[in-house]
């Protein structure tokens, strides 16, 4: 029976990275995860990461590649009423700024780098589940049976995952929203429609315009969550682009040959506490948001942050006082990070019960956070991240 004071389920950025900070610790885990490697860093998907995430990627020794070839922006564009509004937030912030980084390029440094330190990431596992309320996880590999007998169990496999299964029925209380619209996105190959990222909002609904790469862009446009990809035209993609980012310059996205396109619905979960006995909650294991203001990485990170330091300090120094407190230090930053992304969601977003007072209402707002600083202020500041707990 293998053993290792925490065994961590699901190596998505949540796990990866609490099992590298874990390493710099001198503490052992092993990541146990269903998918193959290709199957983890595989998926293209975007990411535009808070300072602070940027900061302890660099401190954690995994930034390089990210530091030499991220897009570093020093704000976005607000587009409505035909109209684009700059929010200059490293000056607002004091200097942070707007890292633009893809999740699957944060994955694939964090799997290097484990994997370079001779850290253990047991990919393609089956039946896995949490024995001993924590005491152990089981999973089988190969065809041949495993457990690994740990202390603690870090439960980092997303909101499908079994370690919120593992917790008892009636334990975790559960928060939810579910938005009546989707986003569809698609990436192109073309080169940058801007220079930095474009939040519009529309008569027709919301539109995105992301960097992927020099090549590769990212764009997204609010549709119905039960559509059908097969629907959606390339005609009708960027018919419907154009009219949502239409400038009264004339301004037009740069087009070419669309290589993905998916429809992904909107949701806001949080289940609380993030904690039952020696399991763990971390990441989309414990809270969804909506994509809007690219909160969903960025919390993951803050967790496991503070994760690892009440793991240290318990290993180290046999003061369990950080991890007794994990779940209420990270539930208020979690909750302070819904309500961003739930308001610039709203904020953006055209419902079917919207009335022309709602419209008028989302107007005036943005023209409020375009024309003052303090409002400004406070958009930067959520949006580049708030200070970490501690």
């Amino acid at each position: 029976m293998a053993s290792a004071q925490v065994g961590i389920v699901g190596a998505g950025p949540a796990g990866l990275l609490l099992s590298h900070l874990l390493h710099l610790a001198g503490i052992e885990s092993v990541v146990i995860e269903t998918r193959s490697r290709e199957e983890v860093a595989g998926p293209i998907r975007a990411g535009v990461l808070e300072q602070g995430t940027v900061d302890l990627l660099v401190q954690a020794g995994v930034g390089e590649r990210l530091m030499r070839e991220a897009f570093f922006h020093r704000g976005v564009y607000l587009r409505f009423d035909g109209r684009t509004c700059h929010v200059d937030m490293q000056e607002l912030t004091g200097g942070k700024r707007v890292t633009v980084y893809a999740q699957h390029e944060v994955i694939r440094d964090l799997v290097k780098a484990r994997l370079d330190a001779g850290g253990a990431i047991e990919f393609g596992a089956s039946d896995v589940r949490v024995a001993g309320d924590g005491a152990a996880i089981e999973y089988a590999l190969g065809g041949v049976s495993h457990r690994l007998r740990c202390e603690f169990v870090a439960g980092c496999d997303g909101s499908h995952g079994v370690s919120r299964r593992s917790i008892p029925a009636g334990v975790l209380a559960r928060h939810e929203r579910v938005y009546p619209f989707g986003w569809f996105g698609i990436l192109v190959e073309a080169p940058p429609s801007s220079d930095e990222l474009i939040y519009a909002t529309h008569d027709r609904g919301f539109a995105l315009v992301s960097t992927r790469s020099p090549t590769l862009q990212r764009m997204y446009l609010q549709c119905d969550p039960l559509d059908d990809v097969a629907q959606w035209s390339d005609d009708r993609i960027w018919s419907e682009l154009r009219a949502r980012l239409a400038t009264r310059d004339g301004w037009e996205p740069k087009e070419g040959r669309i290589t993905q396109k998916v429809i992904v619905g909107m949701r806001s979960v949080v289940v609380e506490p993030m904690r039952h006995g020696r399991i763990f909650l971390a990441g989309d294991a414990a809270h969804i948001v909506p994509p809007t203001g690219a909160k969903g990485l960025n919390l993951a990170a803050a967790d496991v942050r503070v994760l690892a330091r009440a793991f240290e300090r318990h290993f180290t120094a046999g003061d369990s006082a950080g991890l007794d407190r994990y779940s209420e230090t990270c539930l208020r930053r979690v909750w302070k990070g819904q309500r961003f992304s739930y308001w610039l969601t709203t904020l953006l977003h055209r419902s079917d019960v919207d009335t022309s007072f709602d419209r008028r209402r989302q107007l005036a707002e943005l023209d409020y956070l375009t024309t003052s600083r303090a409002a400004a202020t406070s958009f930067a500041e959520n949006y580049v991240g708030l200070p970490f707990e501690e």
